[in-house]
């Protein structure tokens, strides 16, 4: 017979526990005696299961007290009300729909900061590609060139600028510090830039370089050529990777509780989702506004105007949301304690990443999928802008793009919580590399082998070239919504069952090499191949076998990483088990020498005349 004692509470003593709950005489076996008969009748303790715990030990010649009072300890009240449980005399809390209102308070203002942030990121996605694709002189082989030699550097830029503000200004005025920016920004874009860009961008310059050197450097001539469109281009970015990833989750993680994040922030992501459908609506509303223009009128100067005018509500909505919470929210208390974190160099990473099979195997899943989805897109976006060389309608089919993204993605979400519990870890990181594969050889072929097909796609009233559109949106919209549902909930998942030393240096390892090799890898192939080949259109072949060795890679990786992450599972699971056969105590019957259990009824309930209980115990000494 075996009990298992759970050492909160009965044993957390405070740390003096002679001056505030015990006498100098009174040990923790009193302790456990004093409590009431009728509350212990059928507690089984064993005497000798109290030898594990080191500094507690029985003393002889102790009398049972009947009519002592249990006393609580601090340290158990305190770990009581951390968990989030009503401590002991203290009333419950008020609730509505089981959340206390003060949770309300922040979590509802959160939510509404999200969507305006994502409402805005997603109305800024889709009008910088309209700028820099459809431009005078610009196409879709700008993007390569400004995502590496542009954004990158502005980015490095902007965290080396945060980091050196958040060691001068308090939070508050941090974040206003970076939101602020933004919004006169777009503001000043979409009312002076955008009207001026005639004037300021040097055109017939550019035409004399172009002239020049060829045009395989048109894509590197048009950064200069529409450089305000490019400098829209990075803020907008910046906007998603700044005031997502460092304003918005900072500061959510530092008004919020664990238990609160668990239960809300899954919410915030279907309600990403959400801004989504609306925020795509609303770029195709204003990108049919030109349809209603008499002629000789600029409809997407106009368009633009009133989208810019959209995002700067949002953005002082945004700031409005963060002051209130600010001044009227209690925020939690934390603890002043840090948790250093290993800092690894880019050398130090790499080692890192060829010494353990697990990590080489997740970071390949990290990098396939950057290049992957760089590959396809640029190229679908070339396509695009031939199908709709108009900035309106270029832009009212990504509000099209966006609305379904959105749809797609919360459909998948909700799907994929059936597709872990039924199929595993396994099959759902391989299926956004199966999207990926199937619909790039679509997407591919019908470039490639468009011509042949022109009669039988005629029947269905579709070009090979809108047909190629349509396959390369599908692509982007599955791939996309696979990976935000699926690819990123196996990543985090992958770290769970490691080892703490290799969790934290591989995740830091795959954060500094990983993210953006994968995210720039794809954009230096393309400039190799456009300088290469003279064109994207000469490089499309190569592209599609890069794109499928490059996902047969990723399939290959998802397979191993399977195999491991399953064989982990197995192996914490089995220590977990043996760790709870670890805490059990074995209870042994009482002995002649006063050794053994207490569970007896005689023992903890003594009869009235019983003089053998009222009187002093003797115990034998214990090593």
């Amino acid at each position: 017979m075996e009990a298992v004692i759970q050492t909160k509470g009965l044993l957390s003593l405070p740390s003096n526990p002679r001056n505030r709950f015990l006498n100098p005489s009174q040990s923790l076996r009193q302790r456990v005696l004093s409590i009431k008969p009728n509350n212990l009748s059928a507690f089984p303790l064993s005497t000798n299961g109290f030898q594990k715990f080191n500094g507690v030990i029985s003393r002889p010649g102790e009398i049972y007290q009947k009519n002592r009072t249990f006393h609580i300890c601090k340290a158990e009240a305190a770990a009581a009300g951390a968990d989030g449980q009503p401590v002991f005399g203290e009333a419950e809390k008020p609730k509505f729909l089981g959340i206390e209102p003060v949770t309300f308070k922040k979590i509802v203002p959160l939510g509404l900061m999200f969507f305006c942030i994502l409402f805005n990121y997603t109305i800024l996605r889709d009008t910088k590609d309209v700028l820099v694709v459809t431009a005078k002189g610009s196409s879709a082989e700008i993007i390569p060139f400004l995502k590496t030699w542009v954004n990158l550097p502005m980015a490095v830029g902007f965290m080396l600028w945060y980091t050196k503000l958040s060691n001068i200004l308090s939070k508050e005025a941090l974040f206003y510090s970076v939101i602020v920016p933004f919004i006169a920004f777009f503001g000043a874009f979409g009312f002076v830039l955008y009207p001026l860009s005639n004037y300021i961008h040097p055109q017939a310059f550019a035409d004399k370089l172009l002239d020049t050197l060829g045009p395989r450097f048109l894509g590197p001539l048009a950064i200069m050529r529409i450089w305000s469109f490019c400098l829209f281009y990075v803020m907008a970015e910046l906007w998603g990777s700044v005031v997502i990833s460092v304003l918005f989750w900072g500061f959510a993680n530092q008004i919020t509780t664990v238990e609160e994040a668990k239960k809300f922030y899954p919410l915030f992501g279907l309600g990403a989702n959400v801004a989504l459908v609306f925020s795509g609506r609303t770029v195709k509303y204003f990108s049919n506004m030109r349809k209603n223009l008499g002629p000789g009128v600029d409809g997407w100067a106009i368009s633009l105007k009133a989208m810019m005018t959209i995002v700067v509500v949002m953005g002082l909505a945004i700031c409005g949301l963060y002051w209130w919470v600010n001044t009227f929210v209690p925020l939690p208390t934390r603890s002043k304690k840090k948790k250093e974190k290993p800092k690894m160099g880019t050398m130090e990473s790499v080692k890192f990443l060829a010494s353990s099979r697990y990590i080489r195997d997740l970071a390949t899943l990290v990098v396939a999928y950057g290049i992957s989805i760089n590959l396809v897109e640029v190229t679908w976006k070339s396509k695009l802008k031939a199908q709709f060389p108009s900035p309106n309608e270029y832009s009212s089919f990504m509000g099209d793009f966006s609305s379904a993204t959105g749809i797609m993605t919360f459909s998948m979400m909700l799907l994929s919580q059936y597709i872990f519990n039924k199929y595993g870890w396994g099959v759902a990181a391989k299926i956004t590399p199966t999207v990926l594969l199937l619909t790039g050889i679509g997407f591919f072929s019908l470039i490639l082998f468009g011509d042949p097909l022109a009669p039988a796609l005629a029947k269905f009233g579709m070009t090979p070239l809108l047909a190629a559109v349509y396959v390369g949106a599908l692509q982007n919209i599955f791939s996309k919504s696979a990976k935000y549902s699926l690819f990123d909930p196996c990543k985090e998942m992958a770290y769970i069952p490691l080892d703490e030393d290799t969790k934290v240096k591989g995740k830091a390892a795959i954060d500094v090499v990983c993210n953006p090799l994968g995210k720039s890898g794809g954009a230096l192939i393309q400039q190799f191949m456009i300088l290469t080949f003279g064109s994207l259109a000469n490089s499309t072949p190569y592209l599609g076998g890069i794109l499928l060795v490059i996902v047969l890679a990723w399939l290959a990786a998802a397979r191993s990483l399977e195999t491991q992450f399953n064989a982990l599972r197995q192996e914490e699971e089995l220590e977990k088990a043996m760790e709870r056969e670890e805490v059990k105590i074995p209870v042994v019957p009482r002995t002649e020498s006063g050794n053994g259990s207490l569970a007896s009824g005689s023992a903890l309930n003594p009869a009235p005349g019983d003089s053998t209980s009222s009187s002093s115990e003797t115990s034998t000494p214990r090593n």
